[in-house]
């Protein structure tokens, strides 16, 4: 994970905020974790934000467990706190996809090791696809590598929702595309090595590619009027 703003609370250490939740280092019974608090907003009724807070972490804890069963690395979720709006999971050791992507040509990172984790991605998205599971943010900072083997870890189901709409996965893919182009051009079209590996992880692949070209074709419209 990555470390930056740290800021000790007591036994927590502060690594990120967001406009919905802070997620800190911690340890969970002996072991290096992490915690998602999702924060109140001051601006909603309390028992309505109360309510909205619980049922968003609850779904997350959901995604993440479902993405488990269809085979799909995530952290290894540990407890929910209702009270506290908090997750509480698995510290995974290891790289951002991002950072890796952004070394490409530098540090001993090689055609192969993008080529290998493009696939990974794929593969990964394509089973969560057909399990009628969307993350809803796919992005390389969203991605880890577990050190020791490299393997693939999907991380912050925040955004995730259940649906088997090829209109919600295309815009899953097209998502991440849009990531790529801006923050890894130097890479190559990865893209493509990620639609080969989802082409062959899903069984429904070609629906959700078809609507793809027409979510893109939208994104173009929108690109040129802004």
């Amino acid at each position: 994970m990555e470390n930056k703003q740290c800021e000790k609370e007591g036994s927590l250490v502060l690594l990120k905020q967001g406009a919905e939740a802070r997620v800190f280092e911690s340890d969970f019974v002996g072991r290096k974790a992490i915690v998602k608090e999702r924060f109140s907003k001051k601006y909603r009724h309390p028992s309505l934000d109360s309510k909205l807070t619980l049922k968003r972490l609850n779904a997350e804890a959901r995604c993440m467990t479902k993405a488990r069963r269809l085979g799909v690395m995530t952290p290894v979720l540990y407890a929910v706190d209702p009270v506290v709006h908090t997750l509480t999971f698995e510290f995974v050791e290891g790289p951002a996809v991002k950072d890796v992507f952004l070394d490409f040509g530098l540090n001993q990172v090689s055609k192969e090791q993008i080529d290998n984790i493009a696939s990974q991605i794929g593969d990964a998205i394509g089973k969560l696809h057909d399990g009628g599971l969307i993350h809803g943010d796919l992005t390389t900072s969203n991605m880890l590598l577990r050190s020791g083997n490299s393997q693939l870890v999907l991380i912050d189901f925040g955004l995730s929702f259940t649906s088997t709409l090829p209109e919600d996965k295309a815009v899953d893919l097209y998502v991440l595309e849009r990531a790529l182009l801006s923050m890894h051009s130097s890479c190559g079209n990865v893209m493509d090595q990620i639609l080969a590996a989802y082409r062959k992880s899903s069984k429904q692949w070609s629906s959700t590619l078809n609507k793809l070209a027409q979510v893109r074709q939208r994104g173009r419209k929108r690109t040129m009027v802004g």
